[in-house]
């Protein structure tokens, strides 16, 4: 039987900086859990974040809508570094 997925709610898109300086992309109905899971090694389908970690959160988005969420994760995966950082420079200034 399949895991019904929630559609609404609260849902985030984040970015990690890993160990190395690389970025990892991601999205999660709960922000906490999610970067203890990875920090800890916990993390089902993380493989990207081996060797990586720790791991530090350096943008988070909430989102009301699973889709929306789902969505600016994968537009965020396609940016640049440059891009990246350019978003997590305006995350910082906004907090």
């Amino acid at each position: 039987m399949k895991k019904k997925i929630k559609r609404e709610g609260k849902f985030y898109v984040y970015i990690l900086e890993c160990k190395d300086g690389t970025y990892y992309t991601g999205y999660t109905n709960d922000l906490e859990r999610r970067i203890d899971e990875h920090n800890n090694n916990r993390s089902r389908g993380a493989k990207y974040l081996r060797g990586k970690l720790p791991v530090k959160l350096v943008y988070a988005k909430e989102y009301r809508y699973y889709k929306r969420a789902v969505r600016r994760e994968r537009e965020i995966k396609t940016f640049t570094r440059a891009e990246k950082e350019n978003l997590i420079r305006i995350y910082e200034k906004s907090r």
